[in-house]
């Protein structure tokens, strides 16, 4: 029995495999099906070079070692969280919150992690709860770019100071990278900070240790996902290609994220 007939019949409910890669954008069933016979693809980790393996929404499925989700009910949805609004699906003081945004989905979307009411920017919403458990795990370090408006002129030592490393209460924190963008108006200058760090206000505090508390803050980028020039208060749902990166880096940590409790993304 050949291995690609065990499979099948492990599987006989599923779908074929170069038929779901087409459903899920990679290629056409034809193209797919070059791709798998030329070893590109794995299920599961493992290579399969032989169209008519029968898989199913759960399997693990790369092409050129990228994710690809075979769930169709998955949805992953950018947002650009505006000032005021709370990182929660029901805030229980009234504010507004991120139902605002999620209401007109079918799917019951929530929050990867979050950003506090003062802080806009880049918010990915979902109900893929393992990756949303995944990309908001302290312990993973999904890096993070925040653009920062300060009060004062920062210099160039103090840049240096932020990657240096400084000492909180809560114990040394350090960019791993920060430059200067340059001043604005007001006697304010503009910062780049990027960061992996998942405690509380982190970003923040760190401008606050330095002398240059925070006036307005944004959140750029997350991961591989870069905000662009989506408008304020706006959705979109994620491309194949940044779904693709965002998912092989979640598979990526699973393994480390399991052993640990659940924890959320802290406030920036």
């Amino acid at each position: 029995m050949s291995n690609t007939t065990a499979l099948d019949e492990t599987h006989p409910e599923g779908e074929r495999l170069q038929k779901v890669m087409a459903a899920a954008g990679v290629a056409s069933r034809r193209v797919s099906e070059d791709l798998i016979s030329q070893g590109r693809v794995t299920v599961n980790g493992e290579i399969v070079d032989e169209p008519g393996r029968r898989v199913l929404s759960t399997d693990r499925v790369t092409v050129d070692g990228t994710a690809i989700q075979l769930d169709a009910s998955r949805r992953y949805v950018m947002l650009n969280k505006p000032i005021g609004v709370v990182s929660s699906m029901a805030d229980e003081g009234g504010r507004p919150d991120l139902r605002d945004f999620t209401r007109d989905y079918d799917e019951r979307l929530f929050n990867v992690g979050r950003l506090d009411a003062n802080t806009s920017g880049l918010l990915v919403l979902t109900n893929d709860g393992e990756l949303a458990h995944v990309l908001a795990h302290p312990s993973f370090g999904v890096s993070k770019t925040y653009i920062a408006k300060v009060s004062g002129s920062v210099s160039a030592q103090t840049v240096s100071t932020l990657t240096r490393g400084i000492e909180l209460d809560d114990g040394p924190i350090h960019a791993d990278r920060a430059r200067l963008l340059g001043a604005a108006s007001g006697g304010a200058s503009m910062v780049e900070i990027t960061l992996h760090s998942g405690r509380n206000r982190i970003v923040r505090r760190m401008l606050d240790a330095v002398g240059h508390p925070v006036i307005e803050l944004v959140r750029r980028q997350f991961g591989p996902l870069h905000l662009g020039t989506l408008g304020m208060g706006r959705t979109r749902d994620l491309t194949k290609a940044e779904l693709g990166e965002l998912l092989t880096i979640s598979r990526v940590g699973e393994g480390d994220a399991a052993v640990t409790e659940s924890a959320g993304d802290a406030d920036a």
